[in-house]
């Protein structure tokens, strides 16, 4: 059951600040850059990207 709810609450934090979702799974690793450039570049691209990486 808890596990649940922390997805949940990733995929909010996700969908409000995508580099913030990646760096609590990930730490500073790949992915957290990745998301950091693409939300940068376009918002909604860094969000799909979290949400690709954290599902």
């Amino acid at each position: 059951m808890d596990e649940g709810c922390s997805t949940c609450c990733d995929i909010l934090i996700a969908i409000l600040l995508p580099p913030l979702g990646v760096f609590l799974k990930y730490g500073c690793m790949m992915e957290f850059w990745i998301c950091l450039l693409l939300t940068i570049l376009g918002y909604i691209p860094g969000i799909i990207y979290a949400l690709c990486v954290l599902a």
